[in-house]
């Protein structure tokens, strides 16, 4: 039988400390509602678009004691948050470009099109909050860029669990197609098998060809 989600023990202080509402709290005080996260994944791989999600929640809404930056999860962990996250957000979206626009705009301008795609979905917004620094497009006055967002704030955090659980799925499903470069293990970084493969194959048209072989073994 898993683990619950959410238990009733307190959670710990310091580096334990998980994502909490309280930048949300202080926004739905202010008489603003819908409070979208939103974080994005892909930025630093070598194929493969950047995929980004947001999510809104409720005030009140209890956070599962799992929930966390999406690379302190195991994929397990990750599937089993992104099924309570589509059950309890009120509102929840996703958006993503391509390889092509993130060689032709630069992985900044096509980072900030994924995520501007997947706020438009979810209809009107009284302000967004999302991971990283201030990115082209977003109007200050409505929305907040911070820096390790993804482990500060619950929307966020959720966000970036969506978002990884999305691509990480999609590029197992384009890995049937190009099975010598292990991207359902990798899901397109650059890491030592995957630059590897490309030594090897050369790039396949899903490749990003603005990236330097080498760069983006870290992922975001």
């Amino acid at each position: 039988m898993s683990a619950p989600l959410v238990s009733s023990s307190k959670r710990q202080s310091g580096r334990d400390e998980r994502p909490t509402f309280k930048l949300e709290q202080e926004l739905w005080q202010a008489g603003k509602v819908r409070i979208a996260g939103l974080d994005e994944v892909g930025r630093g791989a070598l194929a493969g678009p950047v995929v980004a999600a947001a999510c809104v929640f409720a005030p009140g809404t209890t956070i599962p004691d799992l929930l966390s930056d999406s690379k302190r999860l195991t994929p397990r962990q990750r599937a089993r948050l992104a099924e309570w996250i589509r059950s309890h957000a009120t509102a929840w979206a996703l958006g993503a470009a391509s390889h092509r626009e993130i060689d032709r705009y630069g992985i900044v301008v096509a980072t900030a099109l994924a995520m501007h795609r997947a706020v438009a979905r979810l209809g009107p917004i009284d302000h967004v909050l999302y991971d990283g620094l201030v990115l082209p497009g977003f109007d200050s006055t409505i929305s907040t860029a911070i820096v390790g967002g993804d482990c500060l704030c619950a929307s966020i955090a959720a966000a970036s669990i969506l978002a990884k659980v999305t691509r990480d799925r999609l590029m197992g499903q384009l890995a049937r197609f190009f099975p010598e470069y292990g991207w359902e293990d990798n899901a397109g970084y650059g890491t030592s098998a995957h630059r590897q493969a490309i030594a090897r194959f050369g790039l396949t048209p899903l490749h990003r060809g603005s990236f330097r072989i080498g760069i983006g073994v870290q992922e975001d």
